[in-house]
Protein backbone atom coordinates (compact mmCIF):
# COMPACT_ATOMS: atom_id res chain seq x y z
CA UNK A 1 0.00 0.00 0.00
CA UNK A 2 1.38 3.38 -1.09
CA UNK A 3 0.09 6.03 1.34
CA UNK A 4 0.13 9.60 0.12
CA UNK A 5 -0.58 12.51 2.48
CA UNK A 6 -2.01 15.21 0.25
CA UNK A 7 -1.66 17.92 2.90
CA UNK A 8 2.11 17.37 3.03
CA UNK A 9 3.15 16.37 -0.46
CA UNK A 10 0.63 18.21 -2.63
CA UNK A 11 -1.66 17.35 -5.53
CA UNK A 12 0.91 17.74 -8.30
CA UNK A 13 3.22 15.17 -6.74
CA UNK A 14 0.36 12.70 -6.31
CA UNK A 15 -0.90 12.94 -9.86
CA UNK A 16 2.61 12.88 -11.29
CA UNK A 17 3.28 9.64 -9.41
CA UNK A 18 0.03 8.12 -10.61
CA UNK A 19 0.61 9.21 -14.22
CA UNK A 20 4.02 7.54 -14.15
CA UNK A 21 2.36 4.14 -13.63
CA UNK A 22 2.31 2.87 -17.20
CA UNK A 23 1.15 -0.64 -18.04
CA UNK A 24 1.81 -3.30 -15.41
CA UNK A 25 3.13 -2.13 -12.04
CA UNK A 26 3.81 -3.63 -8.64
CA UNK A 27 2.46 -0.45 -7.00
CA UNK A 28 -1.15 -1.51 -7.35
CA UNK A 29 -2.67 -0.18 -4.10
CA UNK A 30 -2.70 3.52 -3.22
CA UNK A 31 -4.21 5.40 -0.30
CA UNK A 32 -4.72 9.17 -0.33
CA UNK A 33 -5.22 10.79 3.08
CA UNK A 34 -6.14 14.37 4.00
CA UNK A 35 -7.73 15.22 0.63
CA UNK A 36 -9.63 18.13 2.24
CA UNK A 37 -11.75 18.76 -0.86
CA UNK A 38 -8.79 19.21 -3.23
CA UNK A 39 -9.59 19.34 -6.95
CA UNK A 40 -8.58 16.85 -9.68
CA UNK A 41 -7.42 14.12 -7.31
CA UNK A 42 -6.37 11.04 -9.30
CA UNK A 43 -7.37 12.65 -12.59
CA UNK A 44 -5.99 11.09 -15.76
CA UNK A 45 -4.89 7.77 -14.25
CA UNK A 46 -4.13 5.10 -16.85
CA UNK A 47 -3.07 1.97 -14.96
CA UNK A 48 -4.77 -1.08 -13.40
CA UNK A 49 -4.41 0.15 -9.82
CA UNK A 50 -6.70 0.61 -6.82
CA UNK A 51 -6.85 4.07 -5.24
CA UNK A 52 -8.68 4.83 -2.00
CA UNK A 53 -9.30 8.49 -1.17
CA UNK A 54 -10.09 8.85 2.52
CA UNK A 55 -12.27 11.93 2.60
CA UNK A 56 -14.31 14.22 0.37
CA UNK A 57 -12.98 15.64 -2.87
CA UNK A 58 -13.38 18.77 -4.99
CA UNK A 59 -13.83 19.19 -8.73
CA UNK A 60 -13.06 16.47 -11.29
CA UNK A 61 -11.83 13.69 -9.02
CA UNK A 62 -11.09 10.60 -11.13
CA UNK A 63 -11.65 12.56 -14.31
CA UNK A 64 -10.57 10.77 -17.51
CA UNK A 65 -10.02 7.59 -15.50
CA UNK A 66 -8.76 4.61 -17.46
CA UNK A 67 -8.31 1.13 -15.94
CA UNK A 68 -8.11 2.23 -12.29
CA UNK A 69 -10.55 1.42 -9.49
CA UNK A 70 -11.02 4.56 -7.39
CA UNK A 71 -12.89 4.57 -4.08
CA UNK A 72 -13.92 7.87 -2.50
CA UNK A 73 -14.64 7.49 1.22
CA UNK A 74 -16.68 10.68 1.36
CA UNK A 75 -18.56 12.89 -1.07
CA UNK A 76 -17.37 14.23 -4.42
CA UNK A 77 -17.52 17.69 -5.95
CA UNK A 78 -18.64 18.60 -9.48
CA UNK A 79 -17.52 16.53 -12.44
CA UNK A 80 -16.44 13.35 -10.65
CA UNK A 81 -15.42 10.69 -13.20
CA UNK A 82 -15.89 13.20 -16.01
CA UNK A 83 -14.94 11.68 -19.38
CA UNK A 84 -14.08 8.34 -17.74
CA UNK A 85 -12.89 5.77 -20.27
CA UNK A 86 -12.82 2.53 -18.25
CA UNK A 87 -12.32 1.19 -14.75
CA UNK A 88 -14.53 1.91 -11.76
CA UNK A 89 -15.26 4.84 -9.46
CA UNK A 90 -17.22 4.27 -6.23
CA UNK A 91 -18.39 7.16 -4.03
CA UNK A 92 -19.57 6.37 -0.52
CA UNK A 93 -21.33 9.73 -0.12
CA UNK A 94 -23.05 12.18 -2.45
CA UNK A 95 -21.92 13.56 -5.81
CA UNK A 96 -22.29 17.16 -6.94
CA UNK A 97 -23.22 18.36 -10.43
CA UNK A 98 -22.53 16.55 -13.72
CA UNK A 99 -21.17 13.33 -12.25
CA UNK A 100 -19.97 11.05 -15.03
CA UNK A 101 -20.40 13.73 -17.69
CA UNK A 102 -19.29 12.66 -21.20
CA UNK A 103 -18.14 9.32 -19.76
CA UNK A 104 -17.22 6.80 -22.46
CA UNK A 105 -16.85 3.62 -20.42
CA UNK A 106 -16.39 2.08 -17.01
CA UNK A 107 -18.71 2.03 -14.01
CA UNK A 108 -19.58 4.93 -11.69
CA UNK A 109 -21.32 4.04 -8.42
CA UNK A 110 -22.78 6.77 -6.20
CA UNK A 111 -24.01 5.38 -2.88
CA UNK A 112 -25.66 8.66 -1.89
CA UNK A 113 -27.48 11.19 -4.08
CA UNK A 114 -26.34 12.85 -7.28
CA UNK A 115 -27.03 16.50 -8.01
CA UNK A 116 -28.14 18.05 -11.29
CA UNK A 117 -26.97 16.96 -14.74
CA UNK A 118 -25.77 13.52 -13.71
CA UNK A 119 -24.62 11.65 -16.80
CA UNK A 120 -24.99 14.52 -19.26
CA UNK A 121 -23.71 13.71 -22.74
CA UNK A 122 -22.64 10.26 -21.57
CA UNK A 123 -21.18 8.10 -24.31
CA UNK A 124 -21.02 4.59 -22.93
CA UNK A 125 -20.43 4.89 -19.19
CA UNK A 126 -22.62 2.92 -16.77
CA UNK A 127 -23.89 4.76 -13.68
CA UNK A 128 -25.62 3.35 -10.59
CA UNK A 129 -27.05 5.83 -8.08
CA UNK A 130 -28.34 4.44 -4.80
CA UNK A 131 -30.22 7.67 -3.99
CA UNK A 132 -31.81 10.41 -6.10
CA UNK A 133 -30.60 12.38 -9.11
CA UNK A 134 -31.21 16.07 -9.82
CA UNK A 135 -32.72 18.02 -12.70
CA UNK A 136 -31.53 17.76 -16.31
CA UNK A 137 -29.80 14.45 -15.67
CA UNK A 138 -28.77 12.52 -18.80
CA UNK A 139 -29.23 15.58 -21.00
CA UNK A 140 -28.11 14.61 -24.53
CA UNK A 141 -26.98 11.22 -23.24
CA UNK A 142 -25.82 9.23 -26.25
CA UNK A 143 -25.17 5.68 -25.03
CA UNK A 144 -24.65 3.71 -21.84
CA UNK A 145 -26.97 2.99 -18.92
CA UNK A 146 -28.11 4.75 -15.75
CA UNK A 147 -29.82 2.94 -12.86
CA UNK A 148 -31.40 5.14 -10.17
CA UNK A 149 -32.82 3.54 -7.04
CA UNK A 150 -34.42 6.77 -5.85
CA UNK A 151 -36.20 9.61 -7.65
CA UNK A 152 -35.26 11.76 -10.65
CA UNK A 153 -35.65 15.53 -10.93
CA UNK A 154 -37.08 17.66 -13.71
CA UNK A 155 -36.36 17.15 -17.42
CA UNK A 156 -34.87 13.67 -17.18
CA UNK A 157 -33.25 12.62 -20.45
CA UNK A 158 -33.82 15.89 -22.29
CA UNK A 159 -32.73 15.57 -25.95
CA UNK A 160 -31.77 11.95 -25.30
CA UNK A 161 -30.12 9.76 -27.94
CA UNK A 162 -29.75 6.03 -27.21
CA UNK A 163 -28.77 5.82 -23.55
CA UNK A 164 -30.93 3.59 -21.37
CA UNK A 165 -32.39 5.07 -18.19
CA UNK A 166 -33.91 2.99 -15.38
CA UNK A 167 -35.57 4.68 -12.39
CA UNK A 168 -37.20 2.94 -9.45
CA UNK A 169 -38.74 6.02 -7.83
CA UNK A 170 -40.70 9.00 -9.12
CA UNK A 171 -39.67 11.12 -12.10
CA UNK A 172 -40.63 14.77 -11.64
CA UNK A 173 -40.78 15.35 -15.40
CA UNK A 174 -39.34 14.03 -18.64
CA UNK A 175 -37.28 16.21 -20.95
CA UNK A 176 -37.88 16.79 -24.65
CA UNK A 177 -38.13 13.56 -26.66
CA UNK A 178 -37.76 11.31 -23.59
CA UNK A 179 -40.55 8.77 -23.05
CA UNK A 180 -41.26 5.76 -20.88
CA UNK A 181 -40.62 2.47 -22.65
CA UNK A 182 -41.43 -1.17 -22.09
CA UNK A 183 -39.20 -3.26 -19.85
CA UNK A 184 -38.25 -6.39 -21.79
CA UNK A 185 -36.31 -9.45 -20.55
CA UNK A 186 -32.98 -8.07 -21.72
CA UNK A 187 -33.58 -4.89 -19.72
CA UNK A 188 -34.36 -6.82 -16.53
CA UNK A 189 -31.12 -8.73 -17.06
CA UNK A 190 -29.17 -5.49 -17.60
CA UNK A 191 -30.58 -3.88 -14.46
CA UNK A 192 -29.88 -7.02 -12.44
CA UNK A 193 -26.25 -6.99 -13.58
CA UNK A 194 -25.80 -3.29 -12.82
CA UNK A 195 -27.41 -3.61 -9.39
CA UNK A 196 -24.99 -6.42 -8.59
CA UNK A 197 -21.92 -4.59 -9.84
CA UNK A 198 -23.13 -1.36 -8.26
CA UNK A 199 -23.43 -3.02 -4.84
CA UNK A 200 -27.17 -2.34 -4.74
CA UNK A 201 -28.69 -5.77 -5.41
CA UNK A 202 -29.65 -6.06 -1.73
CA UNK A 203 -31.62 -2.80 -1.98
CA UNK A 204 -33.75 -3.26 -5.09
CA UNK A 205 -35.05 -5.75 -7.64
CA UNK A 206 -35.12 -5.27 -11.43
CA UNK A 207 -38.92 -5.60 -11.48
CA UNK A 208 -39.21 -2.36 -9.49
CA UNK A 209 -37.72 -0.18 -12.26
CA UNK A 210 -39.21 1.70 -15.19
CA UNK A 211 -37.30 2.28 -18.40
CA UNK A 212 -36.99 5.63 -20.19
CA UNK A 213 -35.50 6.29 -23.60
CA UNK A 214 -35.61 8.43 -26.70
CA UNK A 215 -38.75 8.85 -28.80
CA UNK A 216 -36.32 9.44 -31.70
CA UNK A 217 -38.21 12.43 -33.05
CA UNK A 218 -35.57 15.11 -32.50
CA UNK A 219 -32.15 13.81 -33.47
CA UNK A 220 -33.38 12.55 -36.86
CA UNK A 221 -35.02 15.47 -38.63
CA UNK A 222 -38.54 14.78 -39.84
CA UNK A 223 -40.53 17.56 -41.50
CA UNK A 224 -43.69 16.25 -39.83
CA UNK A 225 -42.11 17.12 -36.46
CA UNK A 226 -40.69 20.50 -37.47
CA UNK A 227 -42.65 22.32 -34.79
CA UNK A 228 -40.86 20.32 -32.10
CA UNK A 229 -37.36 21.48 -33.05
Amino acid sequence: MQTFDLSKDGLRALNSSLHALKGQTNMTAWEVINPKGAHAIAAGVDAPVEITVRGSTGYYCAGMNKQASIFIKGSAGPGVAENMMSGKVVIDGDASQYAGATGRGGLLVIKGNASSRCGISMKGIEIVVHGNIGHMSCFMAQSGSVVVLGDAGEALGDSLYEARLFVRGKVKSLGADCIEKEMRPEHYALVEDLLRRGEADHKAKPEQFRRYGSARKLYNFNIDNAAAY
